[in-house]
């Protein structure tokens, strides 16, 4: 079988300032800049960002509008400590906690939103 593992994928923002607080703050982004540009990047995966002032090349037939995302994040912490993350910068829980089910199997998620409204998770990992 051939190796692969996703590298990056491309979101689409409206505000950089306030998507970079976002991402960096709440979700946990390292913020790279790209010319007048970012990218948030989370270990080895990468968030590429089209938003204002970026001319990206090739796109997609279709390409993603801000708030059309759906991302999933892995908590390391526990579900308690992702809940006071969120409220702690004013992010409210969309859904959750509740049962969900991941790469790594089992685990529990809190469903919320990003400035543009794009459908964000964090999902905490059943210990066993």
């Amino acid at each position: 079988m051939l190796a692969t593992k996703l590298d990056h994928v491309v979101i689409h923002i409206t505000d950089w300032e306030r998507s970079n607080q976002f991402y960096q703050n709440v979700v946990g982004a390292e913020l790279v800049a790209m010319g007048s540009a970012f990218v948030y990047r989370f270990g080895e995966v990468q968030l590429n960002v089209h938003g204002p002032g970026t001319a990206p090349t090739p796109l997609a037939r279709i390409p993603v509008a801000p708030g059309g995302s759906d991302l999933c994040f892995e908590w390391t912490g526990t579900v308690e400590e992702a809940i006071q993350r969120l409220n702690s910068h004013q992010v409210s829980i969309e859904v959750g906690p509740v049962k969900r089910i991941g790469v790594k199997g089992p685990g529990t998620s809190v469903y919320f939103r990003d400035p543009d409204d794009s459908l964000v998770e964090f999902i905490i990992y059943d210990q066993t």
